[in-house]
Parts: C-alpha cells; sequence; structure tokens
C-alpha cells in the first residue's frame, strides 16, 4: 500500500520536501489555537494538575489522530476534500480578521466548559480534573479531525499524510510553544501566519483547475515542482522578511522597541 506513495516521494523529492514544509506551517499554526484553547480549559485547574491534565490530552492526540490515520487512505479517494480544505483554511483566516477576541471574551471562554453536558456530568461524578480531562479529550477529536482534514486536503500521498499527522502531534506538544514565544516578541506575525493560511487556502481551491481542466496552463503549473517550491519560499519569506526589517529598519515594531521607547 506504501510502495507506490515511496516510489513517489523518490521520483519527485523537491516537491515532496516542499509539501513538508508547507504541511509544518499548515499544522503549527493550526496547533497554535489548538494549544491556546486547550491552555484555557485548564487555567481553572491547580498547577500541578494542569500539566498532569495536558499530559492526558497529549497522550489523546496521538490516539485520535493514530485512528484517524486509519481513515486517511479513504478520504484521499475523494477529490472534492481540497477545495473544502481550502474553504476552512480561508474560513479560518476570515474568522481571525473578522473579529479580534477582547479580555472580556477570552474571561467568557474560561468558565464555557461549563456548558459541555459531558463537563457537567462528569464532574458530577468524579470531580473538576477529571471533567476537564475529559473535555480536553473531545476536543482532542475535533483538533485531530481538523488537522487530518487539512493534511489529507493537501497531499494523496499516504506517507506524507502519516508525516504531515505526525508533525501535528510534535506541533501541538512543542512548536505551536515557540510560536506563541515568537508571536509575543512580534505581534506582527499573527498577521503573516493568517495570510500564510489564506495563501494555502486558496492554492487548494485552484485544485479545481487540476480536476476539471487537467490540460490547462493553470493545472500545470499548480501541478509543477516550481509552484511547490514556489509556495514554500513565499510562506516562508512571509515569516521571515517581516523580522529582518523589523530589526534593520525598525518596521514593523517588535516587542524589543516598545520596552525601549518606555
Amino acid at each position: 500500500m506504501f510502495l507506490p506513495h515511496l516510489q513517489d516521494i523518490l521520483a519527485h523529492p523537491l516537491p515532496s520536501l516542499a509539501i513538508v514544509g508547507n504541511l509544518v506551517i499548515i499544522e503549527s499554526l493550526l496547533s497554535i489555537d489548538n494549544a491556546a484553547v486547550l491552555a484555557t480549559m485548564v487555567s481553572d485547574l491547580p498547577r500541578d494538575q494542569r500539566v498532569k491534565a495536558l499530559r492526558y490530552g497529549i497522550f489523546g492526540a496521538y490516539v485520535f489522530r493514530a485512528l484517524c490515520i486509519v481513515f486517511a487512505s479513504f478520504l484521499i479517494q475523494f477529490w472534492f476534500l481540497k477545495p473544502i480544505g481550502g474553504l476552512y483554511l480561508l474560513y479560518l483566516a476570515y474568522d481571525h480578521f473578522r473579529k479580534k477576541p477582547t479580555a472580556e471574551e477570552d474571561e467568557a471562554e474560561t468558565v464555557e466548559k461549563e456548558k459541555s453536558w459531558i463537563y457537567r456530568t462528569t464532574k458530577r461524578l468524579l470531580g473538576g480534573f477529571w471533567a476537564t480531562v475529559a473535555l480536553i479529550e473531545l476536543m482532542d477529536l475535533a483538533f485531530s479531525i481538523d488537522n487530518v482534514f487539512a493534511v489529507v486536503a493537501f497531499t494523496n500521498n499516504l506517507i506524507l499524510i502519516c508525516a504531515g499527522v505526525f508533525i501535528g502531534i510534535l506541533a501541538m506538544r512543542l512548536v505551536a510553544q515557540s510560536f506563541v514565544v515568537l508571536m509575543g516578541k512580534y505581534p506582527f506575525l499573527e498577521t503573516a501566519a493568517f495570510l500564510i493560511i489564506v495563501i494555502l487556502g486558496l492554492k487548494l481551491l485552484f485544485s479545481l483547475f487540476e480536476h476539471f481542466l487537467p490540460q490547462h496552463p493553470v493545472s500545470e503549473f499548480l501541478a509543477s515542482t516550481a509552484a511547490e517550491v514556489g509556495l514554500t519560499v513565499l510562506t516562508v519569506a512571509i515569516f521571515l522578511v517581516p523580522i529582518l526589517t523589523s530589526w534593520l529598519f525598525g518596521f514593523p515594531h517588535h516587542q524589543g522597541q516598545t520596552h525601549n521607547a518606555e
């Protein structure tokens, strides 16, 4: 089952590497929101229980995403997942730019879990800690479906899909924390991140050309090595160029400049 996919990677190493690069970006950006939600969910627990609850959450992420890999081999047969995945990514960007969360909304999100039937029932039976763990596992399932869906929409190579899912787990555990720190120091990177989401979403939407008009010049370009490599270079540049101009020319402003000004 994996042999044709491996042969495809060996025959096209550069496009495969570019796809993995794009998957790293997608998974890392999606994991930032995931990590933020999980951190909010455990914020009302004692400090020693927070780490323990999140540890259970990471274990749940492994289990659910492993299960999703089983279904991935079936999902890649459906061509329409790519444009649907593109719409999903565009919706994430739209939802971000439409309305920034306020402090009041963040506070409201902290007690949002009280509205969950699973949380209330588990809390009544086993207490607040296990109720939070149960809700985290439910969120893990939702996050796993979202992330695997995004990966499957981006490539039909099962080996790359497995790599993308594994990257998603690592991103949620490690990379997302680094991204949060980086965006805290360079706030403008949050906008850059969602611009990348828009670009990747549009790329997936343009897969409609590849399906309905395979001989169209747009389709041939999208399937080319230059397109995959160019997309990776563009997404990396959207992150790196603002950081370089911030340090060299003072624009956009970063956190260190704000402290120096004070």
